[in-house]
């Protein structure tokens, strides 16, 4: 039996896009922009769901919930990416670093399953319009909310608890922009074959049902949109559609990256960009994917200046 020099470790150092590319400055500006875009666009569109009453309806529900969730995941990693890098450290203690894990899991699995239920909302709306508001009623689109963050929170919490567990005596140098599972894993000094298997067994389960539900719902109403007898409805329907495949698209790409590609294909340079991407670039541009071709928000923005009306009413 093999025996391990077992040092405890209370804390670690994030190795960072920043610390790694020749260019931190620019990356720094990049993702200060980035942030400021993030929490503006976010903010500016949970304001004008709450404030006008056409958006009073399902979908933006949903879709006020997912700015939500963009907000909180940029928050927790992009603020101490820039305070460490300003600062001139990179340390996170070894409880900062499961927290950041459990918050990082729990946001970016809400989000999984939000987007599979924002896919069904499209389909109940395309497919049953004369019974939409009936089928997603406000008690409806609050349990599809609560269910999201329930089983995100849950199975964060079975990671992250388990994860640091294993007993971390190889250097502390976390190559990542933050605390997650699979750089977190190269650190243990334990075997983590058995515990990897499981992770990427759930990482697919949790992943592939939600996109294999999407793919159900997008197939059904596209078939629907497509035997519209209105030129302007099938318009209307693929440019919402098409907003919210993108947003799926950018999300389920990097998660899947991340979490399904096996180990041997992942490189800490990658990964890096990779989580940038998800934590700090998808969150600025999902409130801009969903806004600049939406009449509806266009119109929202423009009532919040002093002009545009404003009709229907969702009392969640």
């Amino acid at each position: 039996m093999e025996l391990w020099n077992v040092t405890l470790i209370n804390s670690f150092f994030l190795t960072g896009i920043l610390q790694d590319s020749r260019f931190p400055e620019l990356i720094c500006v990049i993702i200060i922009c980035l942030y400021l875009v993030a929490m503006a666009s976010n903010g500016l569109l949970l304001l004008l769901i709450a404030m006008d009453n056409r958006l009073h309806v399902p979908m933006y529900f949903m879709l006020s919930q997912l700015s939500l969730m963009d907000l909180l995941f940029t928050s927790v990693v992009a603020p101490k990416t820039l305070v460490d890098y300003l600062c001139g450290q990179n340390i996170i203690s070894f409880t900062g670093c499961g927290l950041q894990m459990f918050l990082a899991l729990t946001l970016g699995g809400a989000e999984d399953i939000l987007l599979a239920f924002m896919a069904y909302d499209r389909y109940v709306a395309i497919r049953h319009p004369l019974t939409y508001m009936v089928i997603m009623r406000p008690k409806v689109c609050w349990s599809m909310v609560a269910i999201s963050w329930l089983l995100a929170s849950l199975s964060a919490l079975v990671h992250t608890i388990y994860t640091m567990h294993f007993p971390f005596c190889r250097a502390q140098e976390i190559h990542h922009l933050l605390c997650e599972i699979p750089p977190l894993l190269k650190l243990a000094c334990a075997d983590t074959s058995q515990y990897k298997l499981i992770l990427y067994t759930t990482g697919v389960t949790f992943l592939l049902m939600p996109l294999s539900a999407i793919f159900a719902s997008y197939t059904l109403v596209l078939t629907a949109v497509f035997h519209m007898p209105s030129a302007q409805g099938r318009q209307k329907a693929l440019l919402t559609c098409s907003s919210h495949l993108t947003v799926v698209g950018m999300y389920y790409g990097a998660a899947m990256f991340m979490y399904v590609l096996p180990s041997a294909y992942h490189n800490p340079q990658q990964d890096n960009i990779l989580s940038v991407f998800y934590t700090i670039v998808t969150p600025a541009l999902n409130p801009l994917i969903y806004s600049l071709r939406n009449k509806d928000v266009l119109g929202a923005l423009k009532k919040v200046i002093g002009k545009g009306p404003s009709v229907q009413r969702f009392n969640t």
